[in-house]
């Protein structure tokens, strides 16, 4: 299995603490010298800066001490408010070597958070977490490609202890199972992943190949289904279930031309079923994949005829 090297972070209180006029001398500029400093200039009665701070905190966390953040409320520190041409709130500067080097102003979704926290990271020297994330998730994509499935699983479930929010690897935890053959435990994985991702590109995907692996386990042998469709070609069922044994039995491209072909017979036979079974495969594919690709222009091309 991969080495994640997600060793444990510093001490919250190490990593962010409060700041007045008096000491932000020594806990921003004195200490930019050294690591990168996000400052985060908020006030009691600000409303985005309730939902702002906590993002940022967690974000400056999963940094694990290549940035630091110290919190500036504006309403006793009006000199530097001042100083530093604070004009609402929230805003946020970073400062490296006694500079400000970036910044933003009011509340932005956690993504653009985590990323000016990595950018910040990286001037400073340091690692940025969101790239390291995508380096393990891009190591566990090969291993399970590769057939270490178990390995791929196991990375899998250690990018979630660092960012249970992460599609991707909730994604690839699903996928892993269901190579394993554990669609129960897949599924329980799937319904437990936060609301906040649970529409996410990663995991409709992941949904998709679940509902194609169940079909799988009741899918008939490829040759008796084939030798029905041969003598009767208007027979949709056989071939609805010809369809679904062949991509059980990986032949994904032959399975979307039977539906295709089935589509073009009859479009409407059993609600529908033929573009609904198509749709379900090209969520299950990746975004780039020929067969998709061809397949989607081949359906487009007979809906609009």
């Amino acid at each position: 299995m991969m080495d994640l090297n997600l060793t444990a972070a510093p001490e919250a209180d190490d990593l962010i603490k409060d700041s007045t006029e008096a000491t932000f001398m020594a806990d921003v500029i004195e200490t930019s010298q050294t690591t990168p400093v996000i400052v985060d200039f908020w006030a009691p009665w600000c409303g985005p800066c309730k939902t702002l701070g906590p993002q940022l905190e967690n974000a400056v966390r999963g940094a694990k001490g290549a940035v630091k953040m110290v919190k500036v409320n504006v309403d006793e520190a009006q000199m530097i408010a001042g100083q530093l041409q604070i004009q609402s709130i929230p805003t946020v500067y970073a400062f490296h070597k006694g500079q400000p080097i970036d910044g933003f102003q009011g509340a932005v979704p956690e993504s653009e958070i985590k990323s000016f926290v990595d950018r910040v990271a990286k001037a400073g020297g340091g690692e940025a977490p969101g790239e390291a994330l995508s380096e393990a998730i891009t190591a566990a994509e090969e291993m399970l490609a590769e057939g270490a499935v178990a390995d791929a699983a196991q990375t899998f479930s250690a990018i979630l202890g660092e960012e249970p929010n992460h599609a991707g690897a909730y994604g690839g935890l699903v996928r892993a199972h269901i190579t394993l053959g554990e669609l129960d435990q897949a599924e329980a994985i799937l319904n437990g992943a936060p609301a906040e991702i649970s529409s996410s590109p990663e995991l409709e995907a992941a949904h998709a190949q679940l509902e194609l692996a169940r079909q799988a386990e009741g899918a008939g042998p490829v040759d008796e289904l084939r030798r029905s469709v041969e003598a009767n070609p208007e027979d949709s069922q056989a071939r609805f279930d010809l369809a679904q044994a062949m991509h059980a039995n990986g032949d994904v491209e032959g399975a979307v031309d039977q539906l295709l072909e089935l589509f073009r017979r009859d479009r409407e036979w059993n609600e529908g079923a033929a573009k609904t079974q198509l749709f379900t495969i090209f969520e299950a594919l990746k975004p780039n994949d020929p067969v998709m690709l061809n397949g989607r222009r081949k359906l487009s091309s007979m809906i609009f005829a």
